[in-house]
């Protein structure tokens, strides 16, 4: 195959099971134009620029496509390379797919600099980053789109996907290093590569899918959730795709569980009390809210929410901001101050929150429907996330409620059995615990009896 020679191209084949290899080995011959055994491996035969567009011009931008190319040239094979601005070898395009569908960080590290910035060397600002970055998310949404992979979402009815993938391209270089002139060498590019799996993700899909190497060991991974029973003719989703790939690897059953819209101002008009009917007792939700200033942000709850005026989840809640910056914000363990819902009492406050205090919400939206506010000074104390809305206090533009969990089964004999005064007045409840008195008739409830 012409190959045989070069240690290192063995040793990079061996990555791949015996029935993948010819595969990887033929990936040259296929671009090229030729049969295996057809004399492509004569000494001298590469691989150009313009034979990586037709294959990949459907789902890449010419500067992906340019910034793919530049990578397979900076290979080095364990033997002579071409000349510069000659070509690829077949050599060099088996190292190439070696490392960036089998390689380390520390092997995709020179790779990734040579396609930020044309050389597997020196150094890349961290706008250099962004702008590869946008390149490739740019092509993976294209991929999901081409390959029909959108698992019933429907791009056209959701927000603007140019500005998703600048934001979720900003999102992954936040996790950059850099030095204090916003540059990265090959090392701190290693390191992020390390930490931030979804880069390589990305980039393998690109060339698995771009360059069609199919390799039964690795199917495609999935980067969106199913989308279930939502009337798209009448919605102009909150979402757009590159926010949704980047908020349900965060969310506990990830990709596992279909998402499916409960409440949407733009459906079911605006109504406290729609919210809380669309919520409560549905299982865990993603709460999504534009404000009138354009910043969009929301929080996962964990449980299906209950109206009463204690606190209520666990630590598996978070908040999020969507614009003008994407970043997810978990737990502190400050507190447990993760989901709050009550409605129609007199002492507490009556509204939706999520985090910090009362009176002093990381997201909170009132009871008296369009108001709401944001405050932490200088960061929510359950899940230290800045103010998420444009000012501390906001007017409400729109809201989308997702289910995003199974809901919880019906508790048998719910109608039934003895209860405590503590359940026939749960505000006198929750005015004891915010004066610090111990509830100690909740540890003498008589226990329930076993009727099975």
């Amino acid at each position: 195959m012409g190959n045989t020679d070069s240690v290192v191209v063995q040793k990079r084949l061996a990555r791949f099971r015996p029935e993948e290899r010819p595969v990887v080995e033929g990936v040259f011959d296929r671009l090229h134009g030729t049969s295996p055994g057809g004399g492509s491996g004569k000494a001298g035969k590469v691989l150009t620029l313009g034979m990586l567009k037709p294959c990949m011009g459907n789902i890449a931008s010419d500067s992906m496509i340019k910034r793919v190319y530049a990578g397979m040239c900076s290979m080095d094979p364990g033997v002579a390379p071409p000349p510069p601005g000659a070509g690829v070898s077949r050599e060099q395009l088996v190292v190439f797919l070696a490392d960036v569908l089998r390689g380390t960080a520390e092997e995709r590290a020179p790779l990734f600099m040579a396609m930020a910035q044309g050389t597997g060397t020196g150094v890349a600002t961290c706008d250099q980053i962004i702008e590869f970055l946008q390149d490739l998310v740019s092509a993976v949404v294209q991929i999901i789109i081409q390959k029909s992979r959108l698992q019933g979402w429907k791009p056209e009815c959701m927000a603007d996907g140019s500005i998703g993938v600048k934001l979720l391209a900003e999102q992954m270089s936040s996790e950059l290093k850099p030095s204090d002139q916003r540059t990265c060498d090959v090392p701190c590019l290693e390191d992020w590569l390390f930490r931030v799996s979804n880069v390589a993700m990305y980039m393998d899909l690109l060339i698995g899918e771009g360059l069609n190497v199919g390799l039964t060991s690795r199917p495609p991974p999935t980067l969106l959730p199913p989308c279930w029973e939502t009337p798209w003719e009448k919605l102009r989703c909150l979402l757009d795709l590159p926010v949704l790939m980047f908020l349900t690897p965060h969310l506990p059953d990830g990709y596992n569980i279909p998402w499916k819209l409960l409440f949407s101002t733009q459906l079911h008009g605006e109504s406290f009390t729609k919210i809380v009917g669309s919520c409560k007792g549905r299982g865990p939700t993603v709460l999504l809210i534009k404000d009138t200033k354009g910043h969009i942000f929301g929080g996962f709850a964990s449980h299906g929410w209950e109206v009463k005026p204690q606190f209520q989840g666990d630590s598996r809640c978070f908040l999020f901001s969507v614009f003008p910056c994407l970043r997810v914000y978990t737990c502190t363990g400050y507190n447990q101050h993760y989901m709050y819902l009550n409605q129609g009492q007199q002492t507490m406050p009556n509204g939706l929150g999520m985090g910090g205090q009362h009176g002093y919400f990381g997201l909170w939206l009132d009871s008296d429907f369009g108001r709401g506010h944001s405050r932490a000074r200088p960061r929510c104390t359950t899940y230290g996330s800045p103010q998420l809305s444009a000012e501390e206090d906001f007017t409400l533009d729109s809201l989308e409620v997702w289910g995003v969990g199974k809901p919880p089964e019906e508790e048998e004999g719910a109608t039934g059995g003895k209860r405590s005064i503590l359940d026939a007045d749960p505000e006198v409840q929750a005015m004891m615990e915010m004066a610090g008195k111990t509830l100690h008739s909740q540890g003498l409830r008589e226990p329930e009896e076993n009727n099975g």
